[in-house]
């Protein structure tokens, strides 16, 4: 597989990792020219999500080295293409995961292109032109106009970076959830990292009681001081997690490594839902009885399991 195709004049320096040590270093590669649909991208930021972090170490096996990470870019568009009419040179914009997606199947057409059978991702994809798609850690970004958004001027550019992937994927279950338009229902939030954080944040603006559920007792302070969350429990305690069975409508689970999902499921009220949105490079461990018994349901982004 070709990693460019002719039309690749962009000379580009940027970082990437070239085995599963997941070493990055600094990298020059081509990117295409400015195509009909594109934008070029003069990269001022670019979030570190723990995807960037799965590819750089082939933790998923799909890794296409040398791989060049990030997806959560923002920046000011420095070239437009003959077609693209929302954007001109100098506006503030964002990129986030998705590079490309047929645009034609049904999914595409009602605004569903993450689950598009062709979505190639920004980086670590394969483009319509059948290069290998390098990502946000570097100096520019040529990119289809229809997965390009615009940025606020009241919104800082380095702080709307993370919105464009974590933002989006903890606040999907909220609002797939009912939770945005029901003030004071009951959110849980499974780890404190760079998804947590957010969870915590959009749930609290939308007026939840939010409660973190961590490993790390050192946490607690930074949750209730920092974040106003409203109760805070130490998944390794059995009274903590005891007291709180039942209670909540809906957890969104952060954690990208293997854990056990059980004493978790245990903390829903009936119909009750859990959010997986980390993604570890291992199984989950998951038992029958809290499913079937609180007649739980586990929400995978499009998939549920009742």
């Amino acid at each position: 597989m070709a990693q460019t195709t002719p039309n690749h004049t962009k000379t580009v320096s940027g970082w990437a990792a070239s085995d599963p040590s997941g070493h990055i270093a600094p990298y020059t590669f081509k990117r295409r020219a400015t195509g009909a649909d594109d934008v070029a991208i003069e990269i001022l930021y670019c979030g570190i999500c723990h995807t960037d972090l799965h590819y750089a170490k082939n933790e998923w096996g799909i890794t296409m080295y040398p791989v060049v990470p990030g997806h959560e870019i923002t920046g000011l568009v420095t070239e437009v293409g003959s077609n693209v009419r929302s954007f001109q040179v100098g506006d503030r914009v964002g990129v986030g995961c998705m590079a490309a997606s047929c645009l034609k199947c049904d999914l595409c057409q009602t605004s569903q292109e993450n689950y598009c059978d062709k979505l190639q991702l920004t980086c670590n994809g394969v483009f319509w032109d059948g290069s290998i798609t390098y990502g946000g850690y570097s100096k520019m970004l040529v990119a289809d106009h229809r997965f390009v958004v615009r940025i606020p001027e009241n919104l800082p550019m380095d702080a709307a970076a993370p919105l464009l992937c974590a933002g989006v994927t903890v606040f999907t279950p909220l609002k797939d959830s009912g939770m945005l338009r029901s003030p004071g229902r009951r959110l849980g939030v499974i780890g404190l990292g760079g998804l947590g954080h957010l969870a915590v944040k959009f749930g609290k603006a939308f007026g939840q009681h939010v409660t973190v559920i961590s490993t790390t007792p050192e946490k607690e302070r930074e949750a209730r001081e920092r974040l106003g969350v409203d109760d805070f429990v130490v998944s390794s305690d059995e009274e903590e997690m005891q007291a709180r069975r039942k209670t909540m409508d809906l957890i969104i689970d952060t954690v990208s490594a293997q854990h056990d999902l059980g004493t978790y499921l245990e903390l829903l009220k009936v119909d009750g839902t859990l959010s997986l949105v980390g993604a570890p490079e291992k199984p989950l461990h998951l038992q029958a009885f809290p499913l079937i018994f609180g007649h739980v349901k586990e929400d995978r982004g499009s998939t549920k399991i009742f």
